[in-house]
C-alpha cells in the first residue's frame, strides 16, 4: 500500500512539473514572438521608406533649411499648412516618419535598442534640433500643441539612454565583429 502512494506522489509531482515547464516554455515563447514583431515592424518601416529615394531626397531637403524660426520658413516657403507646396511635402514626409517612430516607440510596439541600432542618435536628434523652432511654431499656428511630439519623443530618448545605447551598439559591433573572423 505504501509503494501506491509513493507512485501517485511521484507520478503527481512528475504531472505538475511538467505543466510548469509548458507554462514556462509558452512564457518564453510569447517573449520572443513580441520581439520578432517588434523587429519586423521596424524593419518594415526601415525598408519601406527610410531606404527610398523619395525620402532619402525629402531628408537632404530638409536638412538644407537655411530659417532661423517658424516666421522665417513661412516668409521663404509658405505655411507648413499650405499641401501645395514642394518643402512642406518633404518636411511632413520626413517628420512624419519619424513621428510614426516616436509614437511606436512611445506605445512600446517597437524598442529603443533596435531603433538606436538601426539609425543611431546623430540623424534624428540633429534633424529634430534644426527643425525644432519651425515645431514649435507651428504648433501656435495650428492650435497643436501635441503635434510632432512622437519625433520630440523619440530625440529626448536617445538623448537621455545614450550612454547606455552606445554600449549596446559597442557589443554589437564586438559580436559582429567576432562572428565574421571565424
Amino acid at each position: 500500500m505504501l509503494r501506491v502512494v509513493d507512485i501517485q506522489t511521484v507520478s503527481i509531482a512528475i504531472a505538475s512539473a511538467s505543466v510548469v515547464a509548458g507554462i514556462v516554455y509558452y512564457a518564453f515563447q510569447v517573449r520572443h514572438q513580441t520581439k520578432i514583431r517588434k523587429t519586423d515592424l521596424l524593419t518594415r518601416l526601415y525598408i519601406s521608406t527610410y531606404t527610398s529615394k523619395e525620402f532619402m531626397d525629402a531628408f537632404w531637403k530638409v536638412m538644407s533649411l537655411q530659417v532661423k524660426d517658424y516666421q522665417d520658413y513661412v516668409k521663404q516657403y509658405g505655411s507648413l499648412n499650405e499641401t501645395e507646396n514642394l518643402m512642406n511635402r518633404a518636411f511632413f514626409t520626413v517628420i512624419g516618419y519619424y513621428e510614426l517612430v516616436g509614437v511606436l516607440l512611445y506605445r512600446k510596439l517597437i524598442d529603443l535598442v533596435t531603433v538606436h541600432d538601426v539609425f543611431g542618435t546623430g540623424k534624428p536628434i540633429m534633424l529634430f534640433e534644426k527643425i525644432k523652432p519651425i515645431v514649435e511654431g507651428y504648433r501656435r499656428e495650428s492650435n497643436e500643441p501635441s503635434a510632432l511630439l512622437g519625433f520630440e519623443y523619440l530625440c529626448d530618448e536617445l538623448k537621455r539612454k545614450q550612454p547606455q545605447l552606445k554600449k549596446e551598439f559597442l557589443k554589437l559591433q564586438k559580436d559582429l565583429n567576432t562572428h565574421t573572423m571565424k
